[in-house]
């Protein structure tokens, strides 16, 4: 039984509220096969979507994922998935919409039934950098599947330090609730963006760089050590978790917007 099912059938008064919380807590671990269990009450449990990654996966068993996600939830969200996996997952599941983000290697399907909530939550991503961007729009389309809107700004890096207040300024300006800094080799913009504003910051140190500190590590231990207050880190190219944990804040604040 899905989750809409239960839901319609307390509507109709055929399923009694303490019944209907029995039903979702058999929801919230959905076995696929012998390969995943998918925690499918995650969303209502913590505000935040199941997300599938796909690069380790192959594409049978990322249709079979899919296909229940969809059955269970209305929506299957599936990370780092190359073009020809993406294609054929689409292909096979046939869901009546989807969005593949070709930057971010981000695959999102849908059911015909899911109705995408926007919440209210502002959510701005900088990116140092062109090559800092794939992890930014991992970030970007994390949030905005979890109802956000979204600003971007990109290349706007401490190399050309106009760019990159012009960046900070449009993003207050447009009233974000929480700024993503995407950034690698130094990693510079996520302590000078925390330096200047009064929202959280959440540093996302990019695997960008070479040499003594490469591969993202200098970008996380200088977040990690940056002096402005209110900056907090995920780990090296977690776009998805960046997303996630800056949703979690813009939404719980517009939340707070609406009350009177």
């Amino acid at each position: 039984m899905s989750l809409r099912s239960i839901l319609e059938a307390v509507a109709r008064g055929e399923v009694s509220v303490d019944e209907a919380e029995r039903r979702l807590r058999l929801l919230a671990l959905e076995a696929v096969g012998d390969f995943a269990r998918l925690d499918v009450g995650r969303e209502l449990r913590r505000g935040i979507p199941e997300v599938v990654l796909g690069d380790v996966k192959s594409a049978e068993e990322l249709v079979e994922i899919s296909r229940r996600m969809l059955e269970v939830s209305g929506r299957a969200i599936v990370s780092r998935v190359a073009p020809e996996k993406a294609a054929r997952v689409v292909a096979e599941v046939r869901p009546a919409a989807h969005r593949y983000e070709e930057r971010a290697r981000m695959l999102v399907l849908y059911s015909s039934w899911f109705r995408p909530e926007r919440t209210g939550g502002r959510v701005a991503v900088l990116a140092a950098g062109t090559a800092d961007v794939p992890a930014a729009e991992e970030a970007r389309v994390m949030a905005e599947e979890m109802g956000c809107e979204v600003k971007v700004a990109y290349d706007v890096g401490v190399a050309a330090l106009h760019r990159a207040l012009a960046a900070v300024r449009e993003a207050l300006e447009w009233g974000a609730d929480v700024i993503v800094v995407a950034a690698g080799r130094e990693a510079a913009l996520a302590s000078l963006v925390a330096s200047l504003v009064d929202v959280p910051v959440v540093g996302l140190p990019v695997s960008v760089g070479y040499g003594f500190g490469g591969g993202g590590l200098s970008a996380l231990a200088s977040m990690l050590q940056s002096c402005p207050l209110g900056l907090a880190v995920v780990n090296i190219d977690a776009g998805v978790a960046a997303g996630a944990f800056a949703a979690l804040i813009a939404n719980r604040v517009a939340r707070a917007r609406r009350q009177p």
